[in-house]
């Protein structure tokens, strides 16, 4: 062991920044691999312009004399470095196996700190949707969620003033992958719009289709589940979609885009109106029962609204926690159902 720290491993007490430093990235003899190809493509280079330099054939002159030879190089031009090139070439996915046992494992990005700032200044400052955000950054919107929720607690922790380990982050971070933000062309961090798998899918049916019949997605959903959309209507987001469908219809980009912000405002008007119909339903069926010192609110439960176990988050005290009953005595505890 101390030979290997004291040989090839001796390159890990001083980890190479902006590398993720995994043991895959480097040979037998602690030497970086796409260094070393690099410098061997550079050897190639070289040697391929030698080889390119063209003698012309000898020519006579008037008297009979010889002319010498004059050594002509081609004209194709040369790759010269410049200050902006970066030191190594980029990681490839040989450098993300962080196992050597396990090659099949890909070390997956991580959103950069610069990324995580300007998903909660889109949210929370500049008041865009997470769906907005979601599409324009290429991040899936339960990511961007808990990002604003962490992001919220950190601000908060700042303001109190509790210890934040901002160094142990940037060790972390310097050891993975990441994505960066790029604010004027940015970079796909994920897949965003996946079709999720619904449970009624999850069986094989053979039904017969006339061939004069047009069969859609939205009839094949019906076979499986009466109440099942098309693909097109469960993707998480629906308006790229739509943005596709326009584009094939040959809309112009202005086009789209009015359209777009129409439809942005057609839902947002939506959103309002449901949301001001679920506070006055609320309203109607709290009754209030102002005191000296407090204020009582009763609702009507119905019995139906919990379900035969009683178990229903729509019932009494489901907000403070229902106790689990795996400890009682004739609860069945095995799996009754796959799937």
């Amino acid at each position: 062991m101390f030979r290997w720290l004291n040989g090839p491993g001796a390159v890990f007490r001083h980890p190479l920044p902006g590398s993720t430093n995994y043991l895959n990235a480097y040979d037998r003899d602690g030497r970086l691999i796409r260094a070393i190809d690099r410098s061997l493509g550079k050897k190639e280079q070289k040697m391929e312009e030698d080889e390119d330099e063209i003698d012309e054939d000898e020519e006579v002159d008037e008297d009979g004399e010889i002319i010498p030879k004059i050594k002509q190089k081609s004209k194709k031009p040369r790759i010269k470095e410049t200050k902006d090139e970066p030191p190594l070439p980029k990681e490839n996915a040989e450098d993300l196996v962080p196992f050597p046992m396990n090659r099949q494992f890909r070390s997956q990005h991580v959103l950069s700190e610069e990324l995580k700032d300007a998903i909660y200044e889109m949210v929370m400052v500049d008041g865009k949707s997470v769906r907005n955000v979601s599409a324009t950054l290429g991040v899936e919107m339960n990511r961007v969620g808990a990002v604003v929720r962490l992001k919220a607690v950190e601000k908060e922790w700042e303001k109190k003033g509790n210890p934040i380990a901002f160094s142990y982050a940037k060790a972390i971070l310097g050891m993975l992958p990441s994505t960066p933000y790029v604010p004027n062309d940015p970079i796909t961090h994920e897949s965003i719009n996946d079709l999720p798998v619904h449970r009624a899918t999850q069986i094989q049916i053979f039904h017969p289709v006339s061939e004069s019949r047009h069969f859609t997605r939205r009839d094949a959903g019906k076979v499986f589940d009466r109440e099942l959309k098309p693909a097109e209507d469960r993707v998480p987001h629906t308006e790229l979609v739509q943005l596709q469908k326009w584009r094939h219809e040959g809309k112009l980009p202005k086009e789209r885009i009015q359209l777009q912000r129409e439809k942005d405002a057609k839902d947002a008007q939506s959103k309002k109106v449901l949301e001001r119909m679920r506070k006055e339903k609320a309203a109607r069926e709290i009754k209030k029962v102002e005191t000296e010192r407090s204020e009582f609110r009763f609702q009507d439960i119905r019995i139906e609204s919990v379900r035969l176990t009683g178990r229903n988050k729509e019932g009494v005290g489901a907000r403070y926690g229902i106790p689990p009953q795996d400890r009682k005595k004739g609860q069945v505890k095995i799996p009754t159902s796959v799937g």
